[in-house]
């Protein structure tokens, strides 16, 4: 079984080497650069955002700061984008919804856990901790509630621990996708300052690249097809 994937591993490598040259010479380099800076050490999860232009926001902070997955729970409000500010970061990400319940919090959160995530609710009603106090040693879950209420009483008693970010003004709190940038591009600082361990494998790396090519290059799906009508070996395997 073992000699099995790694003929399948060799197969996937040959499509994705085969894809990976009608990229321009910047774009390879672009890819291979940013796949390197991605991250799941650490995660977003997003309960009940309703309002489209911050929902847009914070997926285009996760991008810049280089996290590759956002949880996004809809119990009552469906996430919705506004395309001119999210400015195509969807197309980068891996969006992972949980909508099937009337309350689906729980459910995110104990998926992540079972994943060995630690799960950190921001919230202003908290003196405890700040961002630059989590940990992480262990993979880091940030979850941000809805602009009006934030996190639901669920959210804050079934996270690992709360946190704030510490303000010197009259308003009790930020905009949600202000909050995500400045706990993010803290996180992101730190990751790299504290030497953590955070890249991807070089596998997902590999699937990264690949993804993004697929979404990229024109007519990349015939391309496909023509490699493997031409390596039927690797279509009856892939």
């Amino acid at each position: 079984m073992k000699g099995f994937f790694y003929t399948l591993e060799l197969m996937r490598q040959d499509l994705y080497d085969y894809m990976f040259d009608f990229l321009t010479e910047e774009r390879k380099e672009r890819f291979t650069t940013i796949a390197g800076n991605r991250t799941r050490h650490v995660t977003v999860v997003l309960e009940d955002l309703f309002q489209s232009h911050n929902a847009s926001a914070v997926l285009r902070s996760c991008d810049c700061f280089g996290i590759q997955d956002v949880h996004i729970i809809e119990n009552r409000n469906e996430y919705t984008l506004n395309k001119d500010i999210d400015m195509g970061s969807t197309k980068w990400l891996h969006l992972h919804k949980y909508s099937e319940k009337e309350n689906n919090t729980l459910d995110c959160i104990n998926h992540l856990k079972s994943k060995g995530y630690k799960v950190y609710a921001t919230t202003p009603h908290t003196e405890m901790n700040t961002v630059s106090d989590i940990p992480l040693d262990d993979k880091v879950a940030l979850m941000f509630g809805t602009e009006l209420t934030g996190l639901t009483d669920e959210a804050l008693e079934a996270a690992d621990g709360q946190v704030v970010i510490p303000m010197y003004g009259f308003m009790e709190s930020f905009n949600i996708s202000v909050s995500a940038a400045l706990c993010l591009s803290e996180i992101a600082n730190r990751l790299r300052k504290e030497h953590i361990n955070f890249e991807l494998s070089e596998a997902e790396k590999m699937e990264l690249i690949y993804e993004w090519t697929m979404k990229t290059v024109k007519t990349s799906f015939k391309i496909k097809d023509r490699f493997l009508q031409e390596n039927p070996d690797n279509k009856n395997n892939l």
